[in-house]
């Protein structure tokens, strides 16, 4: 049984703090996990879209700091040894860095948008959240729509979204290099554990401001071009994109200040040394709550929009046979061009 005592475990404030983080975190991690069901419940054939994997990524990210959390409490009233090394580093940087390949792979879906260079070079794409993440291919089979869902092998990822996956793999690799010269440290030997832990962190700072300054950069190039498409979905769409980059923005810097001038983020190094619960518990809501949970919920509720229903392939042909059955299939074929044209430009203006 866990006991709320001075020098036994944290604070009493602090620790109502990482209660407090922890159930936040896993209710977000339930409803995205629960949207995802959602979505893939009626959006199966089209594999993993954009939304099916920021839902993911997300649920993902804010399971691992309920994780965190959850062990902290315990590793701190129970005074694991193991965990003030390289395990509690572990297991505080790993949902930190899908959080920052979650909005890393945001950036590059806006950097795609922002560098399109004509309308007729990417004709097929519709950049929407159901559009699906790698193939354009539309599946033949019920076979083929499980083995697409199912399985990863044959996914094309777009360029810059190869970057993305190159650069999440490297500071993934960093960390883990990290982590072994932390426990290396503990012995006796020239490499300060506490050293090791503040250069990684300040440099992952560094990393979330600059992700924030893009954000806001390519957030503001997009609500310039959408402004410019007038209909009801641009509108909707510009707003959220300028809602994503002032929150980004905001939040990241707050995030990195705090990572910076505090050393809120290796808590998991505590050794039952005095500290003021209250300001600690302040700056850990600031870190934490303010930094990754507010971003977390704010693309949940932007993307979360469920796909149309499937609609069969002869409910489809009926329609249009219907359709060019009916003598106002007679109009101008310059009508229909432009209307196509007016459409596209809108799909295209949905960056979310």
């Amino acid at each position: 049984m866990i006991e709320l005592r001075e020098g036994t475990c944290y604070p009493k404030a602090l620790m109502g703090v990482n209660v407090g983080l922890a159930s936040v975190d896993a209710l977000i991690a339930v409803l995205a996990f629960a949207q995802l069901m959602r979505i893939h419940s009626r959006n199966t054939h089209n594999g993993w879209t954009r939304q099916k994997v920021f839902h993911l990524m997300i649920g993902s990210s804010n399971l691992g700091y309920f994780l965190y959390f959850a062990l902290t409490i315990v590793a701190a009233c129970k005074g694991w040894i193991f965990w003030s090394h390289s395990c509690g580093f572990v297991v505080m940087a790993f949902p930190k860095i899908l959080f920052l390949a979650a909005f890393l792979l945001l950036l590059s879906f806006w950097v795609d948008l922002c560098h399109q260079s004509n309308d007729e070079e990417d004709e097929d794409d519709v950049y929407s959240p159901r559009e699906a993440l790698l193939e354009k291919n539309k599946p033949n089979s019920n076979a083929d729509s499980r083995q697409r869902c199912c399985s990863f092998r044959a996914v094309k990822v777009g360029s810059r979204q190869k970057v993305v996956v190159l650069v999440t793999l490297l500071v993934f690799l960093l960390m883990l290099v990290a982590a072994v010269l932390i426990w290396i440290g503990r012995g006796r030997n020239p490499i300060d554990s506490s050293v090791v832990a503040r250069v990684y962190v300040d440099l992952f700072a560094l990393a979330v401001l600059l992700l924030g300054v893009a954000l806001a950069c390519y957030g503001l190039v997009l609500f310039l071009k959408m402004s410019k498409v007038r209909s009801e979905r641009a509108s909707s769409e510009m707003w959220k994109v300028a809602g994503l980059a002032v929150v980004s923005v905001l939040c990241f810097t707050s995030s990195a200040a705090v990572a910076v001038f505090t050393d809120i983020p290796l808590l998991f190094n505590w050794h039952g040394q005095k500290i003021n619960g209250v300001c600690t518990s302040l700056l850990m809501v600031l870190y934490y709550f303010i930094g990754s949970s507010i971003p977390s919920v704010f693309v949940l509720w932007v993307m979360r929009e469920l796909p149309p229903p499937l609609v069969t392939f002869s409910q489809q042909e009926s329609r249009t046979i219907a359709f060019i059955s009916d003598s106002s299939a007679t109009v101008q074929p310059q009508r229909w061009t432009a209307a196509a044209s007016v459409q596209n430009q809108v799909s295209r203006a949905s960056p979310i």
